[in-house]
């Protein structure tokens, strides 16, 4: 069997790949890692648990609390929440792990398990690897009697993540008004409330989830619904989020989407005039357009790239002890606000700034003038062997050489699903779509 975690945690159909017993025989496995010696003077330790609001995590919640407990971890749920919400949370009841379910923007009869170790940090390859080791435990240690982990409910998580994002935003927001479309997710039951009680006006859209809606035709993943409601309401922005709510995606108010390279210039532009960027550096990923390059250059900002996938932006950020880095897809890392990428915050940052400055969301996002890019997905049994073709890695080179340094072609596995990416961008959007359909063409 390949290796279990992926680049956010372990995903799957829900009840074929992702199965309550996997779920429990992964949550008791987490808590012999990341728990047992973590007692710091308690009868035992906690764990933070939350999830998102698709069906299955009723399901999954269940199977990861009976995990816990039966490994002599106690459990504190804390319902439906953003992920930065219950990394955020872990620090602040000093949990000694946090577990959140989710699938994240991915449809709704999948779903993960994502792990958090003390302080509400994403797992380190190391931790990984010995949680999947310790499943293999033929006969693990379980605690009796008055030994056994107990569950109770969080009855202030909601108040105390918010309390949190409002003491990022340093102006008010009133006079701003926004759309938000929570995508049936995790945000519904946080994100038009820290957007009002900052102050700006609120219509919330998708933020009615009933299990089996999340992120369908909705959220950061469908901004078509977000759009039309900004020019219907005539709202400054819309703000969309994906399921468990650590991405946003903006739509400014003519209707035009501004993506993560565009709000990362945004936000290292007035981190920088702040000082608060350390040394002028911004952190993003090998996906970011060749024009977030370009215009980080224009204002004196150093761009370093990581791997896709945000466990490696914060990873680098880590490393460089860097104050701000995130994804093209809407991941914003703000690592002095938060151990994760947070999109209700990154929402809140936004409009922040567009108060400060007095400028509209398209003013701000001129900065970056972006190359045409065109991404072509190929579902794929095999993403390794398909990966090593030689027809395709030929392929490659002859075009590569054909852009020179007009463009750039990036091939890559996704992390989560059974897919190849293949992302170009060119001088014409019809140079990089007719490149990438014909490297697709050869995978299969």
């Amino acid at each position: 069997m390949g290796r279990l975690f992926g680049t956010d945690g372990v995903r799957g159909l829900a009840n074929k790949d992702l199965t309550a017993d996997l779920a429990l025989r992964l949550s008791a496995a987490a808590a012999a890692v990341l728990g047992a010696h973590d007692l710091e003077g308690r009868e035992r330790p906690f764990a933070v648990v939350g999830w998102d609001p698709r069906a299955s995590s009723e399901m999954l919640s269940a199977a990861v609390s009976a995990g816990l407990t039966s490994a002599g971890v106690d459990v504190l749920l804390v319902g439906v929440m953003p992920t930065p919400a219950v990394a955020h949370l872990v620090a602040e009841y000093d949990a000694a792990l946090g577990v959140m379910i989710s699938a994240s923007h991915n449809p709704m009869p999948d779903n993960g398990i994502k792990f958090f170790a003390r302080g509400g940090h994403k797992l380190e390859d190391a931790q990984e690897d010995a949680i999947e080791a310790a499943l293999d435990d033929p006969a693990p240690p379980r605690p009796t009697g008055a030994a056994i982990g107990r569950v109770k409910r969080a009855f202030d998580a909601v108040d105390r993540y918010v309390a949190h994002l409002e003491s990022a935003v340093h102006v008010s927001l009133a006079g701003l008004k926004v759309v938000v479309d929570a995508a049936n997710g995790a945000a519904s039951t946080v994100a038009a409330k820290a957007y009002r009680d900052a102050g700006a006006e609120v219509i919330a859209i998708h933020d009615a989830p009933d299990g089996l809606n999340i992120n369908r035709d909705c959220g950061s993943t469908h901004l078509e619904g977000l759009r039309a409601a900004v020019l219907a309401h005539e709202a400054d922005l819309g703000l969309g989020h994906d399921g468990d709510a650590d991405r946003c995606l903006a739509i400014d108010g003519s209707g035009r989407t501004v993506d993560g390279d565009a709000i990362m210039a945004i936000l290292a532009i007035a981190m920088d005039e702040a000082g608060e960027l350390t040394d002028h550096t911004l952190v993003a990923t090998v996906m970011s357009n060749l024009g977030l390059h370009l215009a980080m250059k224009a204002a004196g900002i150093t761009l370093r790239t990581a791997a896709v996938g945000d466990r490696y932006v914060l990873e680098e950020l880590r490393t460089g002890g860097y104050a701000l880095g995130g994804e093209q897809s809407g991941h914003i890392v703000l690592p002095g606000l938060g151990t994760t990428g947070d999109g209700v915050l990154t929402g809140l940052k936004i409009m922040e700034r567009m108060a400060q400055t007095g400028s509209s969301l398209a003013e701000l996002a001129s900065v970056l003038t972006v190359l045409p890019q065109v991404l072509v997905n190929v579902r794929v049994i095999d993403k390794a062997a398909a990966m090593a073709s030689s027809d395709l890695v030929a392929a490659l080179a002859a075009e590569e050489a054909a852009l020179g340094e007009a463009g750039r072609i990036l091939l890559r596995p996704s992390g989560t699903e059974p897919l190849v990416r293949v992302m170009v961008e060119a001088p014409t959007e019809e140079v990089a779509r007719s490149t990438a359909e014909r490297l697709a063409g050869l995978i299969s």
